[in-house]
C-alpha cells in the first residue's frame, strides 16, 4: 500500500501520522495454561521494500486519497465525491459495449437526507461499524422504500456512462443487479472488534501481538497511533444458529471485552475510551465474473470477502483500482486498446483466490485451539501457525503479487494457465521477455526501488520516487558503463531507434515523453560524464519554456552523504552492458530486453497502445 500511495504523492503524510509496527510477539499457553510470550519476530521481513508495515485509521487513507484526486484534477475538470447517494436502478445496452464512443451504461442515482444517509448505531454510546459488518442485512432496498416516501423534487439523478466500477462491499447492489454470485461460504468462527486506549499490565501492548490461549479463544493486538490499540478479539460464546449467522443483537463493547480478559488473564485489561467497535463472522468468497463485457466492473468487498486479520482489505480493495484505474483511463482517452481491460479479472481474480486460500488457513489455525501436545491431533500447532505466518508475510505486504503472461507482462507460457482461466494474450506477435538479464527483477511483480543519484546535481533518491502514477508507461533504460565507447555507441543506438517508438505513439500535439517516458540508470561514475554532453536528447527531452529536463538521467553511484545504492548489483543487471526494462502504468514490470532488442520492445507496444 504504501509503494503504492508513493506513486500517488501520499506516502509522507502516512508515514508521518502512522504507528509503525517493527515486531510481532507470539503468545501462547505453557504446560499450565498460563500465556507467555513465545517468540518474538520482526512485524515486516527485513530487506522486501524501503517501507515496513504501518497503520493508520481509514479515514485518514481516504483523506489523503481526496486530496490526490483535487490535486490532480484542478487543473483540468474538478472532480468531487457526493455522498449520501444511492443507486436506483442501472441499465446496460450490451449492442454498444464495443462501441468506443458509445455510453452504454444508465443509471439512476437518488441524493438521500442526511436522516437516511446516517447508518442505524447498535451500540447508542458509541460509534460502530456493525452497519456495515456482514454480521448486518442488505438494506439497500430498505433505504430506497424509505427515500421515495420522503423524496424530494429534484433529488434524482440520470447518469450516462461508459465506464462504472462498483466498490460498493459484500452486500454489493451492483453485484446483484448484474447477476453476480460469489463463491464460497461462511465460517463459524465470529470476531469483535475494539478501538481503545487500554488500561493494562500486559506487556505487549504496544507491540502487533497473536495470542492464543489455552480455552479462552484467541485475540490478536494492533498498535495504532494516538495511544489507540486494536484488538480482534474471538468470540466463543457467539455461535450462529441453524441459518448459520450469529446474532449480532448478542453483541456489544462489553461482550467483547470480556472476551478478551479472558484470553489475557492472568493481564488485566479495561478502558475508560473506546473509539469504535464492531464484529464480524469469518468468511471466504470470491466473485466468478469480475465485470460485464468490460464495460461494468466489480472491486473490493464487492467481489471478495475474507476475515481483517490479515490486514487486506482495505489494502487488496485499492489495489484493485489501482490495476484497473490506469487502463480505463487509458482506454477512455484513446491511448490503448480496450481490450487491456481483460487483464483485469485476469489478474486480480487470480490474486483475490490466492488472498481466499491464504485467509483460510491463517483463519482456521488463528482461530483454532492449540495443541497441549504432540498427540493432541485437533488442537492447532503453534509451530504451523508460525511458519504459515512467516509465509505469508510476503503476500500480507502486497509484494508477492505476481500477474500472469499477457499483453502486458511479456512472460512465456499461456495467459490461461498464469491468471484465472481468461485468455488474454496479446492479439499480434507474442513478445517473450529476456528474464536473465535483469536476475533480480520479476515479470509481472512490482518493480524494487533502490537508491541512485541525480546525474545533474547529486542528490540521492529512490528510484520509485520518479514513478509516478501518471498513465505513463516507464522505459527504464539501464545505460551501463557510459564511459566506454562500444556501449555508448549501443545507447545512441538504442535511442534513435527508440525515439521513432516515442513518436509512433505520442498524439502530435503532447510532450515526446507524455505517453513513453524513458528513465535512464547509468553505472559510471557521475563525475565521468556530462549529462548534455554524452547522453543522447531523448533522455533528456529539451522544452522551449523549461530547457532540458534534468530529473530523467541517474547514476548508481556513491552519495555524498547517503552511502552508495549499488542499484546494479541489487537488480542483478551487468554493469557493463546494461538492459532495457519496460514498466507498465501501475509501476509492475512488464517486459525485460537487451538494448538491441528494439523491435520486440515496439511489438510489446503495438499490443497495448493505440497509434494516433
Amino acid at each position: 500500500m504504501l509503494d503504492s500511495s508513493s506513486a500517488l504523492g501520499q506516502p509522507d503524510r502516512v508515514w508521518k501520522e502512522a504507528n509503525h509496527m517493527l515486531e510481532i510477539c507470539m503468545w501462547n499457553p505453557d504446560e499450565s495454561g498460563r500465556i507467555r510470550r513465545s517468540d518474538r519476530i520482526a512485524d515486516t521481513p527485513p530487506g522486501i521494500s524501503r517501507y515496513h508495515e504501518c497503520v493508520l485509521h481509514q479515514g485518514r487513507i481516504e483523506r489523503f486519497f481526496l486530496d490526490s484526486i483535487r490535486d490532480a484534477s484542478r487543473k483540468t475538470h474538478p472532480v468531487s465525491v457526493e455522498r449520501g447517494v444511492l443507486p436506483e436502478s442501472l441499465e446496460f445496452d450490451d449492442s454498444r459495449a464495443e462501441d468506443p464512443e458509445a455510453y452504454p451504461i444508465t443509471v439512476k442515482l437518488r441524493h438521500l437526507s442526511e436522516e437516511e444517509a446516517t447508518p442505524e448505531q447498535y451500540g447508542k454510546q458509541l460509534q460502530d461499524g456493525l452497519f456495515r459488518s456482514n454480521l448486518a442485512p442488505d438494506d439497500t432496498d430498505e433505504l430506497l422504500t424509505k427515500n421515495r416516501a420522503a423524496a424530494k423534487e429534484g433529488s434524482e439523478e440520470i447518469v450516462r456512462a461508459k465506464y462504472m466500477i462498483g466498490c460498493d462491499g459484500a452486500h454489493s447492489w451492483v453485484r446483484r443487479q448484474l447477476g453476480f454470485e460469489m463463491e464460497g461460504e461462511p465460517t463459524d468462527f465470529v470476531w469483535g472488534v475494539l478501538d481503545i486506549i487500554p488500561i493494562t499490565n500486559f506487556p505487549d501492548i504496544r507491540n502487533r501481538c497473536m495470542i492464543h490461549s489455552a480455552n479462552s479463544g484467541s485475540l490478536m493486538v494492533i498498535p495504532r497511533e494516538n495511544k489507540l490499540v486494536r484488538l480482534y478479539v474471538q468470540l466463543k460464546e457467539v455461535v450462529p444458529d441453524a441459518s448459520g449467522r450469529a446474532d449480532r443483537s448478542k453483541i456489544t463493547p462489553d461482550t467483547i471485552l470480556a472476551a478478551a480478559q479472558k484470553t489475557l488473564s492472568p493481564y488485566k485489561l479495561s478502558y475508560r475510551y473506546c473509539d469504535w467497535w464492531t464484529a464480524y463472522q469469518i468468511g471466504q468468497r470470491v466473485g466468478k465474473n469480475f465485470s460485464k463485457q468490460t464495460r461494468i466492473f466489480l472491486a473490493g468487498d464487492a467481489v471478495h470477502t475474507h476475515s481483517p486479520k490479515a490486514g487486506q482489505g482495505m489494502n487488496v480493495s485499492m489495489q484493485d483500482c489501482f490495476n484497473l484505474g490506469w487502463k480505463i483511463s487509458l482506454v477512455v482517452r484513446g491511448i490503448a486498446q480496450r481490450y487491456i481491460l481483460s487483464t483485469y479479472q485476469s489478474e486480480r481474480r487470480r490474486i483475490a483466490q490466492d488472498l481466499i486460500d491464504f485467509d483460510h488457513k491463517f483463519s482456521r489455525l488463528f482461530s483454532g485451539r492449540p495443541a497441549k501436545d504432540l498427540t493432541d491431533e485437533e488442537g492447532i500447532s503453534m509451530q504451523e501457525f508460525k511458519d504459515v505466518f512467516m509465509r505469508g508475510a510476503m503476500f500480507t505486504s502486497g509484494l508477492s503479487v505476481d500477474y500472469g503472461a499477457s499483453m502486458l507482462v511479456a512472460k512465456s507460457g499461456t495467459a490461461a494457465d498464469q491468471g484465472d482461466g481468461t485468455d488474454v494474450s496479446a492479439e499480434g506477435k507474442k513478445v517473450v521477455a529476456k528474464k536473465g538479464l535483469a536476475k533480480h527483477v520479476e515479470l509481472g511483480k512490482r518493480f524494487p526501488s533502490f537508491q541512485v543519484l541525480n546525474q545533474a546535481d547529486a542528490r540521492p533518491w529512490h528510484f520509485a520516487q520518479w514513478l509516478r502514477s501518471d498513465g505513463r508507461f516507464r522505459i527504464v533504460l539501464f545505460a551501463g558503463a557510459m564511459t566506454s565507447t562500444a556501449q555508448r555507441e549501443r545507447v545512441d543506438a538504442f535511442c534513435h531507434q527508440t525515439e521513432n517508438i516515442l513518436k509512433r505513439f505520442t498524439p502530435e500535439e503532447s510532450a515526446i515523453d507524455s505517453v513513453l517516458e524513458i528513465l535512464t540508470i547509468h553505472s559510471a561514475k557521475r563525475t565521468s560524464v556530462e549529462l548534455l554532453e554524452d547522453f543522447p536528447q531523448v533522455l533528456h527531452p529539451f522544452s522551449e519554456e523549461q530547457g532540458w529536463d534534468y530529473n530523467k538521467v541517474f547514476v548508481d553511484d556513491e552519495s555524498h552523504h547517503e552511502g552508495h545504492g549499488r542499484a546494479y548489483e541489487q537488480y542483478g543487471i551487468d554493469q557493463e552492458r546494461g538492459c532495457v526494462v519496460v514498466l507498465r502504468p501501475d509501476q509492475y514490470v512488464g517486459y525485460i530486453g537487451d538494448l538491441e532488442d528494439v523491435k520486440d520492445l515496439e511489438v510489446y507496444f503495438e499490443n497495448i497502445l493505440v497509434q494516433p
